[in-house]
């Protein structure tokens, strides 16, 4: 999973998929460059098909680290990290609530 966080409002988007999208001279995408936020490159973090947040084109990266990337845009300044994966934890902790719904009827 990924994230996708515009700074100074906490506006963005958690999804699946992340690519770095370099447009065509028409305006059109063009091909993806990888997962990361790269300089000249916009960013897009997805869900599904219609839920997603895209940013305008890199033009400077502020930090980069493994898992997270702090980086501006033409307008803005995001954060962009890979989450870990917790559906083992969800799937414990709804495990656990059902447990404890059960003994609380008995």
């Amino acid at each position: 999973m990924y994230k996708l966080k515009r700074t100074r409002d906490g506006a963005g988007q958690v999804g699946r998929y992340s690519n770095a999208i370099q447009w065509k001279e028409d305006g059109t995408f063009g091909e993806t460059q990888g997962n990361r936020p790269k300089i000249g490159l916009s960013m897009i973090v997805q869900q599904g098909l219609n839920t997603y947040w895209l940013t305008t084109e890199v033009t400077t990266i502020v930090e980069d680290t493994p898992n997270y990337v702090k980086f501006r845009t033409k307008n803005s300044e995001y954060e962009w990290m890979i989450l870990p994966e917790t559906n083992q934890e969800n799937s414990d902790v709804q495990s656990k609530l059902m447990t404890e719904s059960e003994t609380k009827e008995s």
